[in-house]
């Protein structure tokens, strides 16, 4: 499902975070938001989401204007994917994926077989079925998130939204974590990242949106933004992007930072 953000503008008591933002998310693609802490990536998610309102511009996921939407439509079309989560009580994996149905119950009703049935589906998706009867919060970082990931398909929503995913998480759990979402997009689901990470940005993704300043500064192939003068202007570093692997790869090194 496609989601179309069009000169999308937010302030924060008249101080502009986002300033006409325009870009297009397809059915099937992973779109990695690149840039620094500050530049309005976690903004841009709360007006994608509906969290935030009071912006100017639209959202359109699927070719409906979001603000027309109910948090219950809204959880139909999207799925969102935290930086981290900690439940308050210790659930088990099963019964934490299982809340990805929730949207679909009544307060009064208890999911149904088909509701199970689809739950184990979904911890198979990633890979996790081992883990249904774990302690949710005795799992490691990438583990989590796989978990989430799982919920998230519980939802049933074709479109993830997934806020630095692996922020927290050792190199071999990002891979992890980077390399399921990506398996996902392989099935038509759109996949939207938030990121500081370029080589992961490159790695995995079918488009890069550079942000700097509430603004975009690049959008497009990863070949094509991912370069020395991308990252200096996103980060304030100068860097060499060497490739590796007939261009498969691409490692940012700094220049005289010593």
């Amino acid at each position: 499902m496609t989601v179309e953000v069009e000169h999308l503008a937010f302030a924060y008591d008249e101080k502009p975070v986002l300033t006409d933002v325009s870009f297009t998310a397809r059915e099937g693609q992973f779109l990695s938001i690149l840039g620094p802490n500050g530049a309005g990536k976690s903004t841009l998610f709360r007006c994608i989401l509906g969290l935030q309102t009071k912006y100017t511009g639209s959202v359109r996921i699927g070719g409906t204007d979001t603000k027309t939407l109910s948090p219950r439509e809204m959880a139909g079309l999207v799925a969102y994917i935290p930086q981290s989560s900690r439940p308050t009580f210790n659930y088990s994996v099963f019964d934490i994926v299982l809340m990805g149905a929730s949207r679909k119950l009544s307060p009064f009703r208890a999911p149904s077989r088909e509701d199970n049935e689809r739950c184990r589906w979904a911890l198979e998706k990633v890979g996790i079925s081992h883990l249904a009867q774990r302690c949710f919060h005795r799992l490691s970082g990438g583990e989590q998130q796989l978990v989430m990931i799982a919920r998230a398909l519980m939802q049933d929503a074709p479109v993830l939204m997934m806020d630095e995913p692996t922020a927290n998480l050792d190199y071999g759990n990002q891979l992890l974590v980077m390399r399921q979402a990506k398996a996902l997009t392989k099935e038509g689901y759109t996949v939207i990242q938030t990121t500081h990470a370029p080589e992961q940005s490159y790695l995995f993704s079918d488009r890069i949106l550079a942000l700097s300043g509430g603004r975009i500064i690049q959008d497009g192939p990863p070949a094509e933004v991912l370069t020395g003068e991308t990252v200096e202007t996103l980060y304030g570093i100068s860097v060499r992007v060497v490739s590796l692997e007939n261009d498969k790869m691409r490692v940012c090194m700094p220049i005289n930072i010593i």
